[in-house]
């Protein structure tokens, strides 16, 4: 037998050994750089545009007879406004106090932006769910997204002050707590974790459980055949002699398109099934398109061009999949980052990264030179509308949240290193928390500026 010879570990990727103990030390060099107080900053920053700068700017690339109907539906309150209007805090928070510390961010990680949908097992779970945004950034601009929109909330709701802060604290708290159990986890165990209905009890969000049920139930019952009942009639189709379905116009909501518009589409949709995995291939190839209509979709999405196309499958099965336009993300600019090759693509790789469990039909395709997502229309989604809830329902709500936001952020970024940035620090609750009901008045003030419009 030959000597036993010394071996020396070394990573996979890479060529720089750094052990658990290393990111720790670096995160927590980086308080030397940026201190957690240097997050209680002021709310507008020094080159923001005008409310009516930022909505002629955000317009670029949407259809003009849209406009105004976005406008109306962000007028709503400042709550919507804030959900319409990520751009303008990616202004704001542009040079803004950060650790260096890059994640893949969701990019508009407000509290509305939370919502259930179904596995492929058909398990309920919790988690981000819009990446129109996404690129990789400062943690921090999401976290205080969403500490801002918890006041928001909170506020359009009727909690009082100590109550919209308490809720944008505890997120803030809970993301810390939430970092620092992943990185004691096996890696493994820490990227395969789901976020169902267990996670009410991890985060201390005891309140939520009604809520999260209810709409649970509700996600249950929101599938592709509800949405052809809806929203479908049923027609003779004479050169096949099959029965199939045709969309319902429901303006402004639901439009019907043209030939040209629709045959576009399913060549789209076409070099869409490249993008999926080769599985899942196998598995849309058996479908075949009956219809495709316009359908006007959110508050920030209004204006971009968004199809919903019905497919049917086996023995009367129907499936619903939207075809939405993919705009550069609102933040790239603030960040200086270059233009992607596809800002489809983009947006689902930023989603197959950040989710637990990313839709199996999540793929992305060009129509007549334009780039465009495609996922399932429904896909057993609901939500809990964080503007609805009391005070401690709200203040779950952010434990919740700021969990969730913590483990999306745990996958490209390493979390012993952003632990050891927080060293248990509980000085980032209260200046995100300031910081928070600081950039909700700065809101309020710009939601009334564009009321003036």
């Amino acid at each position: 037998m030959g000597e036993e010879r010394e071996w020396v570990e070394r990573p996979l990727v890479g060529t720089e050994t750094v052990s658990p103990e290393d990111w720790s030390a670096r995160g927590k060099a980086l308080r030397a750089e940026a201190p957690t107080s240097a997050h209680d900053h002021a709310a507008a920053g020094e080159g923001r545009p005008s409310v009516a700068e930022f909505f002629a700017q955000s317009n670029e690339g949407r259809l003009p007879e849209l406009v105004e109907l976005r406008r109306e539906r962000m007028l709503a309150s400042p709550f919507t406004f804030y959900r319409g209007a990520a751009g303008l805090m990616a202004a704001d928070l542009a040079g803004s106090p950060a650790s260096g510390l890059t994640a893949q961010l969701c990019g508009d990680a407000h509290a509305a932006n939370f919502g259930l949908y179904g596995t492929p097992e058909g398990q309920i779970v919790m988690d981000i769910n819009d990446f129109d945004e996404s690129v990789p950034g400062p943690w921090e601009w999401d976290l205080k997204r969403l500490a801002a929109s918890l006041v928001l909330a909170g506020r359009e709701g009727g909690i009082g002050e100590s109550g919209c802060r308490e809720a944008a604290e505890d997120a803030v708290k809970s993301y810390r707590r939430t970092i620092r159990g992943l990185a004691e986890l096996p890696f493994l165990r820490s990227w395969n974790a789901l976020p169902d209905a267990s996670v009410l009890s991890k985060v201390r969000a005891h309140d939520l459980i009604d809520d999260f049920e209810e709409a649970a139930e509700k996600a249950r019952k929101n599938t592709s055949a509800k949405v052809t009942a809806k929203w479908t009639r049923r027609i003779d189709d004479h050169e096949t002699g099959l029965e199939r379905h045709r969309f319902v116009e429901d303006p402004p909501v639901l439009t019907h398109v043209d030939d040209a518009t629709a045959e576009a589409v399913v060549t789209g949709l076409v070099s869409y099934v490249d993008t999926l995995r080769e599985s899942r291939r196998t598995l849309i190839s058996r479908y075949r398109v009956s219809d495709v209509a316009f359908r006007v979709v959110g508050t920030g999405s209004v204006g971009l061009r968004s199809y919903v196309a019905l497919l049917h499958g086996n023995s009367g099965e129907d499936l619903v999949l939207q075809v939405k336009q993919a705009n550069p993300s609102a933040l790239a600019p603030f960040l200086g980052l270059p233009a992607p090759e596809h800002e489809g693509r983009r947006i689902v790789e930023g989603a197959r990264l950040v989710q637990a469990e990313t839709d199996i039909l999540l793929g992305w395709t060009t129509i007549d030179g334009v780039p465009y997502i495609v996922r399932q229309f429904r896909n057993l989604k609901g939500d809990i509308d964080p503007a609805e809830l009391k005070k401690d329902h709200l203040d779950d709500y952010g434990r919740l949240a700021g969990a969730l936001l913590a483990r999306a952020h745990a996958r490209s970024l390493h979390p012993r290193m952003l632990a050891g940035y927080f060293e248990d620090d509980e000085d980032l609750d209260e200046a995100i928390g300031a910081y928070a009901m600081r950039y909700a008045d700065q809101t309020e003030a710009d939601f009334e500026a564009f009321r003036a419009l």
